[in-house]
């Protein structure tokens, strides 16, 4: 356990070097980014350790390991992130631990989530998730990306209805940099391109500020774009095994 604390308090320290030296060269101040770990596939004892290191927000993307995770873990301050795809089968526990959902990308998503939210007496802050691969479906509204998320033309109308469902807050935007479309392997642009789409709902929406871009090989791309939030697993956690 001590080792495993050495080597989680080493990345972590590494992380926010490089988190803070991309905030210096974008002229931001540090505290202006805030850093999620992302712990899937970790247990329970490593979201205990950086707890101790300092760290207040994590994430997840699979309720089955999510859920058990949150449970032995709710003695501790943190903030519970859902990043993955959601199914409406599995709001009812999400909203159960999760503060933040931050893969919204449908209306029968937000409808199921509003719901539970209301019968728990909750409140889930939610953003939309924006898939910058999605084409344009033949309503010109944006259909959903390969990993999730609606197009661009779609988060307007998405914002709306989360921004009036009880018991949900509408926070603002995530999106995953693309592995296709003409975004792919641009990371710059991409993050640039979110931040447009944040400018534009921040008109209708000015509370939905948080911007949640970039993982542990492209975070600085993401600070310097303008992300408040940034996604980090692999570099705090390290490599994670294969599954099965």
């Amino acid at each position: 356990m001590t080792d495993r604390r050495t080597e989680l308090a080493g990345n972590l320290a590494d992380v926010e070097e490089r988190i803070a030296a991309a905030c210096a060269a974008a002229g931001r101040k540090r505290e202006d980014v805030t850093l999620i770990v992302v712990t899937k596939t970790y247990p329970a004892e490593d979201v205990r350790i950086l707890s101790e290191l300092g760290v207040r927000h994590v994430a997840e993307n699979r309720d089955q390991d999510a859920a058990p995770k949150a449970a032995a873990c709710s003695d501790l301050p943190l903030s519970w992130h859902f990043v993955g795809q959601l199914q409406t089968n599995k709001v009812r526990s999400v909203v159960g631990y999760a503060d933040v959902v931050q893969s919204v990308d449908r209306a029968r998503l937000v409808t199921a989530l509003s719901k539970e939210a209301v019968r728990t007496g909750r409140e889930v802050g939610c953003l939309i998730q924006v898939a910058l691969d999605a084409e344009r479906s033949a309503t010109g509204r944006g259909g959903l990306g390969e990993r999730g998320g609606v197009g661009a033309e779609g988060v307007g109308e998405l914002g709306e209805l989360v921004a009036r469902a009880p018991g949900l807050r509408l926070d603002g935007l995530m999106t995953v940099a693309p592995l296709t479309g003409p975004y792919a392997g641009r990371e710059p642009a991409a993050f640039e391109r979110l931040m447009d789409l944040s400018t534009d709902l921040r008109r209708a929406h000015p509370a939905a500020t948080m911007v949640s871009a970039g993982m542990s090989a492209d975070l600085e791309h993401a600070v310097t774009a303008g992300a408040t939030h940034v996604r980090v697993g692999t570099a705090v956690l390290g490599v994670r095994p294969r599954l099965g």
